[in-house]
């Protein structure tokens, strides 16, 4: 991923932006720990209520994360006001870069454009990853971030990562890049240099792969089930882990269905 909503040529990087870039001492404390190892390390830390978060937020700090991920509050009902709080509390707790995740088809809400911005002009957010799916949304903030520099605009959105980069993402996470990661990286490395044809033929192979999540059979799988036992079987094909065991109440991929996703493996070129 490029550095984040800098418009100047730079050698790609092969870890994620750099978090933040608004200042704060907690970016500087970020970059000295980044430049210790490969890439900077994001800890997730989704819980359903602000608390909890925090909690999770401090553990992480403790065990020498970059930066920190982490979603609106669910399950109970949360008013917009409520969620902007959320995340100043964390940001206010724990001395680290803090990205938002925008994933509504978890947690059951969007966050708002004007959310964002507010969150990002005040320094709170140090990026946000967007994956809402609501291309329109995605491409008027793209525009809007315009006027905060530092800020990181990251798309989930597997399938059309080339376009949100044309459009003005920073770089992607996309949970098929745990498969193919170096595909992602070349697609990003064909963005920087202008080169939309290859970057479009990379995106055009990563959204045949993509498929591996539309094999477990929908009677009995929830699309989280599909999605992460296809990503988890198909790591296991490639011998990156051992075996394909998701979390309960899912169940894991059957041998019919991991012979299915090998094929697709095959034709992508991943075997």
């Amino acid at each position: 991923m490029r550095p984040p909503r800098s418009r100047a040529p730079s050698p790609p990087a092969a870890a994620l932006p750099p978090p933040g870039g608004r200042g704060p001492p907690r970016a500087a404390r970020a970059g000295a720990a980044r430049s210790k190892r490969a890439g900077a390390v994001l800890a997730g830390v989704i819980e359903t209520t602000t608390n909890k978060v925090i909690e999770r937020a401090r553990a992480a700090a403790r065990q020498g994360a970059d930066a920190l991920v982490a979603t609106a509050p669910f399950y109970t009902r949360t008013h917009a006001t409520e969620t902007d709080r959320h995340f100043r509390l964390i940001a206010a707790a724990v001395d680290l870069p803090l990205f938002a995740y925008d994933i509504p088809v978890c947690v059951h809400s969007k966050l708002d454009r004007s959310l964002v911005m507010s969150l990002a002009i005040d320094g709170v957010l140090a990026g946000v990853k967007d994956s809402s799916g609501d291309d329109v949304s995605f491409r008027r903030l793209a525009i809007e971030l315009r006027a905060v520099p530092g800020f990181a605009l990251l798309t989930g959105h597997e399938v059309v990562v080339d376009a949100m980069l044309l459009g003005g993402a920073d770089g992607c996470v996309p949970g098929l890049g745990n498969v193919d990661p170096h595909g992602y990286r070349r697609l990003q490395a064909a963005a920087d240099r202008g080169d939309w044809a290859a970057a479009r033929t990379e995106q055009d192979r990563l959204a045949e792969l993509f498929d591996i999540v539309s094999v477990a059979d929908p009677a009995d799988s929830s699309g989280t089930a599909a999605g992460i036992g296809a990503f988890k079987t198909a790591l296991r094909a490639r011998g990156v882990i051992a075996h394909n065991t998701v979390s309960p109440p899912m169940r894991h991929l059957n041998e019919q269905e991991a012979r299915a996703i090998t094929g697709i493996l095959d034709r992508a070129g991943l075997m």
